[in-house]
């Protein structure tokens, strides 16, 4: 006797989807219509570029933009903001591409830190804690 096969079923209007695994992408045509076409040229960010807004959302900004701009109030690396979006990297590239052109938000180096620190100002601490 052999087994009955199974059929792939769809989600149809009355079944809900099936919850996406981890790394699998949800809904690649919302990706698309949220970054738009993305032919033209995308700003020279990384994953560790902070980006601080310079103004509230305006009225003419997508929701995934607005949402960007709330959460720039401080300064934010691209990572965090890809993370707290739920966003590919790629995509949040697209969206603060357009808005670094509108002048929305300024993108800036991360601050780094000497690997070894000046011996002039660990002296300066050393004998200031001596004093005490």
């Amino acid at each position: 006797m052999t087994p009955p096969r199974r059929q792939r079923r769809s989600p149809g209007p009355d079944r809900p989807a099936a919850p996406a695994k981890e790394g699998e992408a949800r809904n690649p045509e919302r990706l698309f219509v949220i970054g738009g076409e993305g032919g033209g040229e995308r700003a020279d960010i990384d994953l560790v570029t902070l980006i601080v807004a310079r103004a509230d959302p305006p009225v003419s900004a997508t929701p995934e933009q607005a949402a960007l701009l709330r959460l720039c109030a401080a300064p934010l690396s691209v990572a965090e903001l890809s993370a707290y979006l739920s966003l590919p990297f790629s995509v949040v590239t697209v969206l603060l591409t357009d808005l670094l052109a509108s002048e929305l938000v300024q993108a800036r180096a991360p601050i780094v830190r000497q690997k070894v620190a000046d011996r002039n100002l660990l002296e300066a601490v050393m004998h200031g804690l001596q004093k005490l």
